[in-house]
């Protein structure tokens, strides 16, 4: 496994910041499932702090190939079990990019957990194809088949409100977005748990292509 996840807020001050707001356009696929407290406890692959606190409520999967953002585009693959104890709301506990720059400056501005490792978008005849390398070997991908009529996506539909813990740091974000979307099928073709919780036979509720989509990540309120 990578070992950059492990990077302190102190060491990312010796890096460029891209400081927030950022606002990024592209698109998106949006896996949503209603995982159980037993999964996510044993198979989540959750942070200590988070260990016993988890409370239920719509997880997602979300799959992105952001197109503009203010350092360019990059793609990334992320899982929000749901919310837990405590602060009472939803967390990112584990999400790939593929853009170091990205990696430093999510775990900066909003404490995001992020791991650097080559995502590939590939659109195909009628199908997505959305894939993870760590060297030459494949350790998570997706195929997604969307179609049918668009309809409006926005955060006040499916609202996100994040509490992330990063460096001994509190963050709390809600980003804004919206887009337009299509129902979707998404195909889970390759999964090494070793990076990502194994979802093998987890059925999601809904999937949802969105294309195209913009979203805001405001600046987070903090608290140590």
């Amino acid at each position: 496994m990578p070992e950059n996840h492990q990077i302190t807020l102190k060491e990312l001050k010796l890096y460029k910041q891209a400081l927030p707001p950022w606002i990024l356009e592209g698109e998106a696929v949006v896996l949503s499932y209603k995982f159980s407290k037993k999964w996510v406890e044993v198979c989540g692959q959750l942070p200590e702090h988070l260990a016993g606190k988890f409370e239920g409520g719509l997880g997602f999967i979300v799959l992105v190939n952001y197109h503009k953002s203010p350092i360019g585009p990059y793609r990334e693959i992320l899982l929000i079990p749901g919310k837990f104890k405590g602060s009472g709301k939803q967390t990112i506990t584990k999400v790939y990019v593929s853009s170091e720059t990205s990696s430093q400056n999510g775990r900066a501005n909003w404490g995001f957990p992020k791991i650097t490792l080559p995502i590939s978008w590939n659109d195909e005849v009628n199908k997505t194809v959305i894939s993870m390398m760590d060297g030459e070997k494949e350790v998570l991908s997706f195929q997604v088949k969307s179609g049918g009529i668009s309809f409006p996506v926005s955060t006040s539909i499916l609202p996100i409100d994040l509490h992330q813990l990063w460096d001994g740091v509190n963050f709390h974000i809600k980003p804004s977005g919206s887009g337009k979307g299509k129902l979707a099928k998404g195909e889970l073709i390759t999964l090494d748990s070793t990076y990502f919780p194994d979802i093998n036979g987890k059925k999601p509720l809904f999937t949802m292509k969105i294309d195209p989509f913009r979203i805001e990540f405001p600046v987070a309120d903090y608290d140590l």
